[in-house]
């Protein structure tokens, strides 16, 4: 994209914001925009990596937009002032009529919305929507994840209830039933690989009500049983911690040049703790390279056409990770 010639335009870049829980398909959905665009020229595409590796960006490569990675830490806290420095260079360099937002998995909507509502991005850009992607099966088990899956809810325009051919079929008018009553000014729309009509996605949102008593799902207390209202956020992005029975995410990754060894890696994910919630990214063996999309115990595998190399990234909380990187390392070919 070039920047345009002459004065400063007079119209706000549309902002487009993508929240969700780890895994629920957030970038299957930027995916799906983007293919919907015929010129991507004014389009900029904003991918925010937990990890200090950029899958979700490398997947996106060849989409036709920019796309600008924020890598090591969370956009909601870390990466804030990131955020907002990377949003005055865009608008300064590209004068871009959308730009679209993918936050990580574990970011709360709360905080970026602060960033963007900040006097300097106002000036030159504007909150349209947030979509939140929400796993049907995950909602079933809300309660482990704390009050950051109630905030990105919470704060969507449009909820995509997604996934829901992996469901029993009784149960999504139950899932809708439940999130209209906790979130009753939101549209719900079930969807599978974030399906939807362009123009739902795009229309003008009806403005969220004031003074609504959100629905508890559980008690807001951290932990150790301490009342915990405000988010706890160190410096180091590799623990990561969210208010109101708060849970400390913590991220890794892995990279090599060499073969692994298929069966044992696949004995390897299978024997992973639950706790160790995601893993996302290229796999190589001795035949192919392949993209693993891992959540919840759930492994999905397609192809990939990046660099030959593995490169995974992790997200969980209550793990070790030393351990954990031992053992994928025994999942090595070794050459002499």
């Amino acid at each position: 994209m070039s920047a345009p010639i002459g004065n400063q335009p007079e119209y706000k870049a549309d902002i487009l914001l993508l929240a969700g829980f780890l895994g629920a398909g957030k970038t299957t959905l930027l995916k799906r925009i983007l293919s919907w665009e015929a010129d991507l020229s004014e389009t900029i595409v904003m991918v925010n990596e937990f990890g200090d590796i950029g899958i979700d960006g490398a997947l996106l490569k060849d989409s036709g937009s920019d796309v600008i990675e924020l890598t090591s830490g969370c956009i909601c806290c870390t990466l804030s002032a990131d955020l907002h420095q990377s949003l005055r260079r865009l608008w300064k360099r590209f004068k871009p009529r959308r730009i679209l937002i993918e936050a990580s998995g574990v970011a709360d909507p709360k905080s970026i919305t602060t960033v963007l509502q900040d006097p300097q991005i106002g000036r030159h850009m504007a909150l349209k929507k947030i979509v939140t992607v929400l796993e049907a099966d995950i909602w079933g088990a809300r309660e482990v994840f704390g009050q950051l899956f109630y905030n990105q809810l919470e704060m969507a325009h449009l909820i995509l209830l997604n996934k829901i051919d992996l469901m029993a079929a009784e149960k999504i008018p139950q899932f809708l039933e439940e999130i209209h009553e906790a979130i009753p000014d939101c549209q719900v729309v079930p969807t599978i690989h974030c399906e939807i009509d362009p123009e739902t996605l795009w229309t003008q949102p009806q403005p969220k009500m004031s003074g609504l008593k959100p629905i508890q799902f559980f008690q807001a207390a951290s932990l150790d049983g301490k009342s915990d209202p405000h988010d706890s956020h160190p410096a180091r992005p590799e623990h990561h911690s969210h208010p109101a029975k708060s849970v400390n995410f913590v991220t890794f990754s892995f990279r090599d040049s060499g073969i692994i060894d298929e069966a044992r890696f696949k004995k390897f994910i299978r024997n992973l703790p639950w706790e160790l919630f995601r893993i996302k990214g290229a796999v190589r063996f001795a035949d192919r390279l392949e993209m693993l999309n891992f959540v919840g115990g759930k492994s999905e595998w397609s192809t990939w056409e990046g660099e030959a190399e593995t490169r995974l990234a992790f997200i969980g909380w209550k793990i070790n990770k030393q351990e954990t990187l031992n053992d994928l390392k025994r999942c090595r070919v070794e050459t002499f």
